[in-house]
């Protein structure tokens, strides 16, 4: 799999999470699902500020993003960082599941987190 690391603001939410290490699923503030409760992204409270993580691309099903059989073992997608809360962003963020591919908010994001919500749902 690989990871889109395309400028500082993607460097540095990578570090973030890298940085989280074993208590990654500790610091989830909000996880992002279809319709069908496809896990579609998430969003950590790291070092580096609040960091939104998706696989985009065709990929595993489900959280633990296991290899998906079906499709011969092998692993497919690319990880997307991105500090969620930069205002030298695009509005819109990348988001891929088992249904497709999703445009998410960045706005609502971050409206969804301030507000406490734990599980937020597109579509």
């Amino acid at each position: 799999m690989s990871t889109q690391m395309s400028d500082a603001r993607h460097g540095r939410a990578a570090r973030g999470l890298a940085d989280l290490g074993d208590t990654l699923a500790e610091h989830e503030v909000l996880s992002v699902q279809c319709h069908h409760s496809h896990h579609v992204g998430a969003v950590y409270d790291t070092a580096s500020g609040l960091v939104y993580r998706t696989i985009t691309g065709p990929h595993a099903h489900g959280r633990m993003d296991r290899t998906d059989v079906a499709h011969h073992g092998a692993e497919h997608g690319t990880v997307y960082t991105e500090v969620l809360d930069s205002d030298q962003a695009d509005v819109m963020l990348p988001g891929w599941c088992a249904c497709g591919p999703w445009s998410l908010s960045r706005a609502d994001l971050l409206a969804d987190v301030r507000a406490g919500t734990r599980t937020t749902r597109v579509g």
